[in-house]
């Protein structure tokens, strides 16, 4: 009988999971490595040679840990769950004109749901992952907070992760650097670990061309969309542009079209085509609305609350106050204005080092535009 008793790790292959069972079977669980197969990336039809965490050599890699360490190892394929849920999800959100976080969405949704079945499946208590982030109870409540390695810090994808499902999971990585990981790992003698490259590419867009990826999974989206304007705010047309689902809210690069100065995409109009450029301060916003929450510190947000709110995952966070309008939504009104607010992008809010909760931007706003 194990000392803590038995655990499912999620081990992707990558020094951070498998750092993380290392850990926990020091510790004394009874640790179970399984690794989720969610993409095949013959399948996306781009041009880069498999890697990340669902290729073969992730998964060898993983199985690895788990023979060296004397733990069972399985595979997991969760293709079609995937697929159904996270990459609809992510060409739906492009043809709505809205900029999708199909990880976060991973997190949330699917890997958490799909660990804690098999977790059941093999009498495993909790479940864990190698998440740069930290976990308590407080109050009767599960708290998401920021690991100590501030740049490392993945408290942001963990916002929609339920209270039912945080009370089985451990974070063993929380108060540790990515420095003490790769040490922790060269003196364990996993080298191929330490040397190996992260991936930091959508899983199934591993070329990076989101772009292409929706031309190949939507065939007629191309004609469908062509002959789409660019302009202005206030409607004066500059040019003709591929189609509105090809541009993100900020977009420089890539734009095809010179004005004298440098263009910002600062808006997207699905209803009719428009693409709308603008100069930097343009993009910036002082508010926007929230909606498909998931509370972690509180179960709602019952007066005006000021917090630290981040707008995508590499945000340092802006002073914002919060307040709770409806059950599902949340308006967001910022203390300095913010650049580049995407809808479709997650919003998550800070109380210090806390993850209050977050939801999916659905609209931003500036204040003299605002439904106050």
């Amino acid at each position: 009988m194990s000392k803590h008793g038995r655990i499912l790790v999620a081990m992707s292959g990558g020094i951070d999971s498998s750092l993380a069972s290392v850990l926990l079977h020091d510790e004394g669980y009874e640790v179970v490595g399984m690794t989720m197969k969610t993409w095949d990336y013959a399948s996306s039809g781009g041009s880069k040679k498999e890697t990340g965490c669902c290729s073969l050599d992730s998964i060898n890699d993983a199985r690895a840990v788990a023979v060296e360490l004397g733990f069972p190892h399985y595979i997991l394929d969760i293709r079609n769950e995937f697929g159904d849920y996270v990459i609809d999800h992510f060409t739906g959100e492009y043809l709505e004109g809205r900029t999708p976080n199909p990880c976060v969405l991973c997190n949330t949704h699917i890997k958490w749901d799909a660990l804690l079945r098999r977790a059941d499946r093999l009498d495993c208590e909790h479940i864990a992952t190698g998440h740069y982030a930290n976990l308590r109870q407080e109050n009767g409540r599960y708290v998401v907070s920021k690991g100590i390695d501030a740049w490392k810090d993945q408290s942001y994808v963990l916002w929609g992760v339920s209270q039912e499902s945080l009370a089985r999971t451990k974070l063993p990585l929380g108060n540790l650097h990515k420095a003490e990981i790769k040490q922790m790992a060269r003196e364990r003698g996993f080298m191929d670990l330490v040397n190996k490259s992260e991936s930091y590419e959508i899983c199934f867009v591993p070329d990076n061309d989101y772009r292409g990826f929706l031309k190949r999974r939507v065939p007629t989206l191309e004609q469908d969309v062509a002959g789409g304007k660019f302009v202005l705010e206030d409607g004066t047309v500059l040019g003709t542009h591929e189609g509105y689902p090809f541009y993100t809210i900020g977009q420089r690069k890539g734009l095809g079209i010179a004005l004298g100065y440098p263009a910002f995409v600062t808006e997207i109009r699905k209803e009719t085509n428009e693409v709308v450029l603008g100069r930097d301060h343009d993009l910036d916003r002082d508010g926007m609305m929230v909606q498909k929450l998931n509370f972690q510190k509180y179960a709602r947000i019952e007066a005006p609350l000021h917090t630290t709110t981040k707008v995508r995952y590499k945000h340092d966070g802006s002073p914002a106050t919060i307040i709770q309008e409806a059950d599902d939504r949340i308006k967001v009104l910022f203390h300095e204005p913010v650049s580049a607010i995407a809808p479709g992008q997650a919003a998550v809010f800070y109380e210090g080092n806390d993850v209050v909760g977050g939801g999916w931007i659905s609209k931003s706003f500036r204040q003299e535009h605002a439904e106050i």
